[in-house]
């Protein structure tokens, strides 16, 4: 009997015991329970995005470009090809100075082409104001008000290229806008053109430019060996053509008949 009541004092005893096994499981399962992980903050820096490149419009079927010589210009034609012994367009040039230079060829060329004819026709043709003379001679024979029409009407002429061809000057940066062509300008096209002449397709065009530039190319030699020739001798281009056939035909050319 003693040994029964011992028993279940025993017993109810551990009913009321701290339960040291069930906390640790407890504590094992709730230390092996997955933390959820914090998504790294990402430190790399994001590239902006470059928008492509506008394509360049052509002007006139032209479209620069840096790899040919020239930037593509028209103007080489064989057997010589792209003949550049100076270097004038060498490689490494930029567009703006190869345009200004091709400018100022197409200009000198067309201005060359009008001395031409002027040479020849001006000792040819009695001129007003009883002009007479070698070429060369002759612009001071012009009375004072008509060099002076003269001089202005080749000065609007220029005004007028220069506003449709040219960057305006900025005052306040004209480092920047000095000697600068417009983007949207071909050299030479300066909307003149009355007679209808110029081509809309871009190969006929080119054709045309150059054949402009050969011809002004070879009038700039002529002109140049005119007026050299004018300068040494003082006589007319019909003067001394007459004066070399009695040369080479034998007679004495400094016969007076």
């Amino acid at each position: 009997m003693k040994l029964f009541i011992l028993s279940s004092l025993i017993c109810a005893s551990w009913a009321f015991a701290p339960t040291a096994t069930l906390k640790g499981a407890t504590s094992l399962r709730s230390s092996e329970s997955p933390v959820p992980e914090e998504d790294p903050v990402s430190t790399e820096e994001i590239e902006p995005v470059i928008p492509a490149a506008p394509v360049v419009a052509p002007i006139n079927g032209w479209v620069p470009d840096e790899s040919l010589p020239c930037f593509g210009l028209p103007g080489a034609i064989a057997p010589t090809g792209f003949f550049d012994p100076i270097g004038f367009a060498q490689k490494g040039i930029s567009l703006n100075e190869v345009k200004r230079y091709r400018e100022a060829e197409v200009q000198h060329g067309r201005v060359a082409m009008i001395a031409s004819v002027g040479y020849l026709a001006g000792e040819a043709v009695a001129g007003p104001f009883s002009i007479v003379g070698p070429a060369n001679d002759q612009l001071q024979q012009m009375p004072a008000p008509a060099f002076w029409l003269l001089t202005i009407f080749i000065g609007g002429l220029e005004l007028k290229r220069a506003t449709t061809g040219w960057v305006e000057p900025d005052l306040g940066s004209w480092t920047k806008t000095l000697w600068t062509l417009r983007e949207s300008y071909y050299p030479g096209d300066v909307g003149f053109d009355p007679l209808g002449l110029k081509p809309t397709e871009p190969k006929a065009f080119s054709s045309m430019q150059t054949r402009e530039l050969q011809n002004g190319r070879l009038a700039m030699l002529g002109v140049a060996g005119m007026c050299a020739q004018e300068l040494v001798n003082h006589k007319t281009i019909f003067e001394t053509i007459d004066f070399y056939q009695k040369v080479y035909s034998g007679v004495n050319p400094y016969d007076v008949v």
